[in-house]
């Protein structure tokens, strides 16, 4: 998930940070408070968690990061395990080719988190990186409530974050880890053309922070030089590779395939 847009002279900041003891919170992210919720959209409290809250006809109900119950728990139970579609991408299948060793990965683009849990269930190390100061929120409170879960706590201790745009602080957030990445994976925001598509409003929620990764092919062209022995590029099924040097791999399902760009085999770990 790539990073918030500035707002535009004359109109309000896409986020605002709502309710008792976020002052911290909006200080250090740089959002700004208010004493009621926003016109937009509205980081609070709400049920125990943060969650980014707007218009529902808009936007749906209000969005939360979360490890320990709904789509997570879901996943983590009957997902597939190593059989899953990432998994293999990023070397924790238990196929052919893949690593004899459990290798180190960076989610470059973390977003509400999803795939960077199901490596970390699988037993990888997993640095989310997110520049989004919103999303990394979610993702922080996300990340300490798994933390306090007897289920979920030892795979969060496999998780760490950082807030940073990792098409230009790449090198600068892995600098800042125990060990070099084996794996950088890549899941940009797809620009969708055709204005008459309907998009989900968790999506276009995201849109309205994010935009589309018109810097993709930076990203990928930083994770190239970082990464020791593969990117992985997470896309829609149907679209094209981002641009840049073609992928070696292309693992494909039903609606999402991973563009594999190789260095070296990850059985070398």
């Amino acid at each position: 998930m790539s990073g918030q847009q500035p707002a535009e002279a004359g109109h309000e900041p896409p986020v605002v940070v709502c309710g008792e003891g976020l002052g911290e919170l909006a200080a250090r992210l740089g959002l700004p408070q208010a004493a009621a919720p926003g016109p937009r959209l509205t980081l609070m409290q709400l049920d125990g968690q943060l969650v980014l809250a707007g218009d529902e006809r808009l936007y749906g109900k209000p969005l939360a990061a979360d490890f320990v119950a709904g789509k997570a728990a879901h996943r983590r139970r009957f997902g597939g395990g190593r059989g899953q579609l990432i998994a293999k991408a990023c070397g924790l299948g238990a196929g052919k080719g893949q690593a004899s060793a459990m290798p180190s990965i960076v989610d470059a683009t973390a977003g509400l988190g999803r795939d960077a849990f199901v490596l970390a269930s699988l037993g990888a190390e997993v640095l989310m990186l997110e520049r989004v100061p919103a999303i990394y929120a979610l993702l922080e409170d996300a990340l300490a409530r798994a933390q306090q879960d007897a289920e979920t706590a030892p795979i969060a201790a496999r998780l760490l974050l950082e807030h940073i745009d990792a098409s230009l602080g790449l090198a600068e957030a892995i600098a800042k880890t125990r060990h070099a990445p084996q794996v950088i994976h890549l899941d940009p925001m797809f620009p969708h053309r055709d204005k008459s598509a309907l998009v989900k409003k968790e999506m276009r929620l995201f849109r309205e922070l994010a935009g589309d990764d018109a810097d993709a092919p930076r990203l990928l062209e930083a994770a190239l030089d970082v990464a020791s022995h593969r990117v992985v590029v997470k896309r829609p099924r149907k679209a094209p590779p981002i641009d840049g040097p073609a992928p070696h791999h292309v693992l494909e399902g039903k609606t999402s395939r991973y563009d594999l760009y190789v260095h070296r085999s990850l059985r070398d770990i």
